[in-house]
This record gives C-alpha cells, sequence and structure tokens, in this order.
C-alpha cells in the first residue's frame, strides 16, 4: 500500500475510523478520503455508487457501522440490522465494482457462538447459536463475512474481514443509553466522584470475563495487515477465499475487577453494588489471537495505560 495510493476510509469519525485516521495519518499516507454521514449516506445504493466513481479508491478500510452495547442492541434491533446490512453492502460491492486492490472489513467478535470454546478460534464462526443479546448486529456482521467471502471466491476480489474484540479509546461513545461497558464505567464512576456519590450501581454480577483492546492497537493491526503479504495471510490462515482474522490481546478481565480498575483511576472510593436481575451478557469472551501472532503482530497498550488515555481524553473533551 503505497503512501500516495488513495485510501477510503469508510467511518472515520467513530471509534475505530478515527483511529485509522490517526494511524494512516502518521505513518505519511497523503490521500486518505473520507466523509461524513451528512455528506455521504451509506445505506443509500446509489449515493455510495456515485462516491465510488468519483473518487476512484484503491483500498478501503470499511469501519463504518452501527454499533452499541446490551442496551442499544435491545432496543433498536431493527435498526442494528437494517443500517449494517445496508452499510456493508453498499460499500464492499462498489470496492467489487470499481476494483479496490483490497477491502479490509471490520466485523464484530459477536459473530461467534454464545457458547463458544474459549479462546473463540476463527474456525468457530457458524458453529453454534449466536448470543441473543445481540444478535441482530452479530447476523449483519456475519453476512458481510460471508459477502467478503463469496466475493473473493467468485471475483477474485482481496477483501479481508477481521474480528477485533470488545474496544476502548479515544473519541468513545459516552452516552450510557448506547455504550459498551469501559466509556459506560468511566463515565459513571466520573460523575459519581463529582457528585461525591457514595455507592456506583452497575449490571450483572460482576463475575462475567472480557478482553479489551485499545483502538489504536486494533488501528495498527489494520493498516499492518493492508501491507501484508496476501500470500502470507492466507498461508497463516491455511484458507484461501475465507480469510478470517481475530485480532485482540488474547487476555480477558472480570467486570469486577475492570470496574475496580476504573475506580481507581478515576478517584473513586466508595461502594460498587451490582443489579443481578441485569443481564451478564456472554460470561466469558477472549479471542485466540495464534493467526495475528504468527504474522508476527501483537497489541503494544496495556490497559491500565489505555485506560488512563481514554479517561484523560474524556476529561479533557466532554467534561472539561
Amino acid at each position: 500500500m503505497k503512501h500516495e495510493a488513495k485510501l477510503y476510509l469508510a467511518g472515520h469519525t467513530g471509534l475505530v475510523g478515527s483511529a485509522l485516521f490517526r494511524k494512516l495519518n502518521s505513518s505519511g499516507y497523503s490521500h486518505v478520503i473520507t466523509s461524513s454521514h451528512h455528506e455521504l449516506d451509506l445505506t443509500d445504493q446509489k449515493a455510495v455508487a456515485d462516491f465510488f466513481s468519483k473518487h476512484k479508491p484503491e483500498y478501503v478500510f470499511l469501519a463504518a457501522a452501527r454499533v452499541g452495547g446490551i442496551h442499544a442492541n435491545s432496543h433498536f434491533p431493527g435498526e442494528f440490522i437494517y443500517q449494517n446490512l445496508m452499510i456493508q453492502t453498499n460499500v464492499i460491492h462498489q470496492s467489487y465494482l470499481h476494483q479496490v486492490k483490497r477491502l479490509l472489513f471490520l466485523g464484530s467478535s459477536c459473530i461467534y457462538p454464545g457458547q463458544c470454546p474459549q479462546p473463540m478460534k476463527e474456525n468457530d464462526f457458524m458453529t453454534g447459536v449466536l448470543e441473543p443479546t445481540n444478535e441482530p448486529y452479530a447476523i449483519a456482521k456475519i453476512s458481510g463475512v460471508e459477502m467478503c467471502w463469496a466475493y473473493n471466491r467468485q471475483y477474485n476480489t482481496c477483501f479481508i474481514p477481521v474480528m477485533p474484540t470488545n474496544l476502548y479509546g479515544i473519541n468513545d461513545n459516552f452516552n450510557l443509553s448506547t455504550s459498551h461497558v469501559v466509556p459506560a464505567l468511566l463515565r459513571k464512576f466520573h460523575e459519581a466522584v463529582q457528585s461525591r456519590a457514595e455507592k456506583v450501581s452497575l449490571w450483572g454480577t460482576g463475575i462475567a470475563k472480557r478482553e479489551f483492546l485499545y483502538v489504536d492497537d486494533l488501528a495498527d493491526a489494520c493498516v499492518f495487515l493492508m501491507n501484508e503479504s496476501v500470500e502470507k495471510i492466507k498461508t497463516i490462515a491455511g484458507e484461501t477465499n475465507r480469510l478470517l482474522l481475530n485480532i485482540g490481546t488474547g487476555k480477558e478481565i472480570t467486570i469486577q475487577a475492570l470496574a475496580e480498575l476504573i475506580g481507581e483511576i478515576t478517584g473513586f472510593s466508595g461502594i460498587i453494588q451490582y443489579d443481578s436481575t441485569k443481564p451478564d451478557g456472554t460470561l466469558l469472551k477472549r479471542l485466540d489471537i495464534f493467526r495475528m501472532k504468527q504474522l508476527d503482530w501483537e497489541a503494544q497498550t496495556k490497559l491500565k495505560d489505555g485506560l488512563i488515555k481514554t479517561y484523560q481524553w474524556y476529561k479533557d473533551t466532554i467534561h472539561e
């Protein structure tokens, strides 16, 4: 991927997209094409076709998506499946029509079965029933993976789906009704400290375990894969047209331990209570990252360091 190549970054204002934008700029890529939702509605088939005809990108990072946590997935299932299906279908199809050299599709670890053996391997894809709390979103992402594979088989494209684990970092969504666990906890504990609250109440029991990846590490992995030999990737994956790569840290932490760590970072010294009437979601989720290790890539940011950076950004950008 030459530094002067035309790169289209779909979803550049989101958590993943903004990290990719930072990474591409700092790495010297001079022709990164972006467009806000106001300028381009990716669910609009004709608008996306016109955009590709005008800009003719050589490489595509498909980071645009409708995302959210358990609360958002349970309250807006129709929006989650429709918007994600439309976005990825339009961008992937136009990438084929305009002979894009390589496309990276950002999936989600929720594509794996709800009762998947741990750690979750790429070969576990489509081997069991999905976790009900985010099924519509997962089905949309599964469709994106299958579409990449189908186009690779029929049209000899180079579309690579990657499965990041739970992400957090700069430019995250801190809206408590739609956010994921890390930004939700950071905001809850920050507001508790500000209001001098004596306790914080959290969903679930705290025993669920999750793996978390700092989003700038994901961006590094994505750019790495766009520059890696596709033959080497196929060899490591043991596949030809069914490429799939997990991206994570390979380490998990309980929600309780995460909450205590965030309490320490934010300066909260009160009581943490758990509401066991609320769902935990899947009790354990960790990705098998053997394939990425074989490609000589590993995440560099420790969880505490990433949380400190994220919290500082939150205070500087949203609350100060």
